[in-house]
């Protein structure tokens, strides 16, 4: 099979790599094609993917190119892992909505909206070129904010389109632990949106173990999500939040952290990546997973903070994620090996309170046809209106993309739960506007 990745520079490229060198099952992937806009940082990733597969036999061949039209021709799937403006644009997504005193999260919130405004314009050209140069992929979409480009692509290439996140997958298998269970042997009863998802039940053959975690003090307390949260929280909803839900339910203690640390998380990684893509003597591989393993130290660091929740665990700073969801889900498709997935899909019925192309992530039975969701019970009153309400802000986002109007735009930071003033929302979009180039396109459109 072949693969290409759009974002082909992106630090966390390592990852798929070493999951396609570890498969040795039949039909594989054995040609992998990287495209990226800088060429530099494609090349530093090169040399890390040719230290990984010294000495593997049969290691997928790999080749870099600048041209788009030249990575998509021939592709059986293509991974998009793109960030438009780069870690710089993130920084200043984050630092402004701090500044006027809201979260700035780069998929939550202000932060979120105007990464998915200043990224959905260049998915769709990406889509559309997908859907004339290689029809018969499947495109994997790991760029943030994941649902909303997710489902901004799907109205090019329909189903062909599925969004992957490492959230749910992470969570199963800290709440599976905390069990003494094999994450394999669960079923996962989650659903909501990206970073916007609860775990209501986990079921090994037929039997809910979930009230007996939530009774159970030191196991509850035992992993991130409940240390996050605190038992009691988790008690009182009777579910198990995505770890990003902890923007809604402490947001007043996650920004106050936020604005009190030395440097919001772009600017962090930009710190944390800047000698990674400039060294250039010594082993680029050793480099990247000391980097790596400061990035994962540090993640969500103010969070834990806020609510005294400690150190991250060990087991949580190793890979596993993402990229192995990914694997799973090209080699149901392509070698029809069945299997659920926790995805972000087209609804198509399994949220009632959604309509069928609205994408929601939930369970998706995998198969050569695609992922299919998989109906859920519906949400509670709390949890329905709190993504009811991120669905009108992601649509908002997405027809001030496609469109170009700035009343979209505005709507879209206006209505969202964590901005409390149609006119901060004025304001925060032209001030992101006097900073974002990629946001030109709004202007005089009202």
């Amino acid at each position: 099979m072949r693969l290409t990745i759009l974002g082909g520079g992106g630090f966390r490229v390592p990852l798929v790599y070493r999951a396609l060198l570890a498969d040795r099952g039949k039909g594989r992937v054995t040609h992998v094609t990287l495209y990226d806009l800088d060429a530099s940082r494609i090349a530093t990733i090169g040399r890390v993917l040719a230290e990984q597969a010294e000495g593997v036999a049969d290691a997928p061949e790999v080749h870099v190119t600048t041209d788009l039209d030249e990575a998509l021709t021939g592709a059986d799937f293509v991974f998009s892992a793109i960030r438009v403006g780069g870690l710089e644009g993130r920084a200043v997504d984050e630092r402004i909505a701090l500044e006027e005193g809201v979260l700035g999260q780069e998929t939550v919130g202000a932060g979120g909206i105007v990464y998915g405004l200043r990224t959905l314009p260049v998915t769709d050209h990406i889509a559309r070129r997908v859907a004339a140069l290689a029809p018969d992929a499947w495109v994997i979409n790991f760029t943030n904010p994941a649902g909303t480009v997710t489902e901004a692509m799907s109205r090019h290439l329909g189903d062909r389109v599925i969004g992957i996140c490492d959230s749910p997958v992470g969570l199963g298998r800290r709440v599976a632990s905390a069990l003494g269970v094999d994450p394999a042997a669960v079923w996962l009863d989650y659903a909501g949106l990206n970073h916007l998802g609860w775990l209501r039940a986990v079921r090994v053959e037929g039997r809910d173990l979930l009230p007996g975690l939530l009774q159970d003090e030191d196991a509850l307390t035992s992993f991130e999500e409940g240390k996050l949260f605190g038992a009691e929280w988790l008690r009182t909803i009777g579910a198990i939040p995505n770890e990003y839900l902890h923007y809604y339910y402490f947001n007043r203690e996650a920004v106050t952290a936020a604005r009190a640390a030395r440097q919001t998380r772009g600017a962090l990684l930009i710190d944390q990546q800047r000698r990674f893509y400039t060294e250039t003597t010594g082993s680029a591989l050793g480099l990247w997973e000391t980097t790596r393993l400061e990035r994962e130290t540090t993640y969500m660091a103010e969070n834990r903070e806020a609510v005294g929740a400690g150190e991250r665990e060990s087991c949580d700073l190793e890979s596993g994620g993402y990229e192995q969801v990914a694997l799973a889900l090209m080699r149901a498709i392509a070698l029809d090996e069945r299997t659920t997935l926790i995805l972000n899909v087209r609804n198509r019925g399994s949220l009632g309170a959604l309509d069928g192309d609205a994408v929601v992530e939930v369970p998706c039975l995998v198969d050569a046809n695609g992922a299919r969701p998989v109906a859920v019970d519906p949400l509670p009153d709390h949890a329905q209106g709190l993504v009811s309400s991120v669905k009108a802000v992601e649509r908002a986002v997405i027809e001030a993309a496609t469109t170009g109007s700035r009343q979209a735009a505005v709507r879209a930071l206006a209505v969202h739960p964590l901005v409390d003033s149609v006119k901060l929302a004025g304001r925060l979009l032209e001030r992101y506007e006097q900073e974002l180039p990629q946001l030109g396109y709004l202007r005089g459109r009202n």
